[in-house]
C-alpha cells in the first residue's frame, strides 16, 4: 500500500487552492494527481482537517462471530468438508468462501491432515502393504 501523502504537503496543496488557483493547477503544480487534489479539499472543507485516513490495522474476518459453531462442526464430525460448512453458515446467512474457511482455521490454529510427526494422516482403514522383499527373504530363511 503506498504512503500517505505529508501532512506539509497537504497544508501546502490546501493554501494554493485556497488561494484561488484551481484543483487540476494545484495537482500539476505540487506532482500529485488531480482526484487527490480534490478528495482533499473535500474533507478540508466538510471537516477542516488535513491529516491521512488511519491506514494498516487488523481485519477482522465475518467467520469470527461463528467460532463456537465452527469448533463444535468439526468436533462433532472431524470430516467435514469446507463446500458442508459453507452450506450450514449460508442458511444462517452468512455467505464466505470455503477456501475462506479453510484459512480461517488455520489462521488460529486449526490444522487437519496432518498427525504429530508431520505426517500424512492415515484413514481408520488403512494397513501398510506387503513388506519389503528383504523381509520376505527373511520369513523364508527362518522356516
Amino acid at each position: 500500500m503506498p504512503k500517505a501523502y505529508s501532512r506539509d504537503l497537504r497544508e501546502r496543496v490546501s493554501r494554493f487552492v485556497d488561494a484561488g488557483h484551481s484543483r487540476h493547477a494545484a495537482a500539476a503544480h505540487f506532482g500529485v494527481s488531480v482526484s487527490f487534489v480534490v478528495r482533499l479539499m473535500q474533507v478540508w472543507r466538510r471537516t477542516g482537517r488535513l491529516d491521512p485516513k488511519p491506514g494498516g490495522g487488523r481485519r477482522h474476518s465475518k467467520l469470527d462471530p461463528h467460532r463456537s459453531f465452527l469448533l463444535r462442526r468439526i468436533g462433532e464430525k472431524d470430516d467435514i468438508t469446507m463446500p458442508e460448512l459453507r452450506a450450514e453458515l449460508a442458511a444462517t446467512g452468512t455467505h464466505v468462501d470455503p477456501a475462506s474457511i479453510s484459512r480461517w482455521f488455520i489462521r488460529n490454529g486449526y490444522r487437519f491432515k496432518k498427525n504429530a510427526a508431520g505426517q500424512r494422516a492415515r484413514s481408520p482403514g488403512y494397513s501398510p502393504g506387503p513388506g519389503s522383499l528383504d523381509d520376505e527373504a527373511a520369513a523364508e530363511d527362518a522356516t
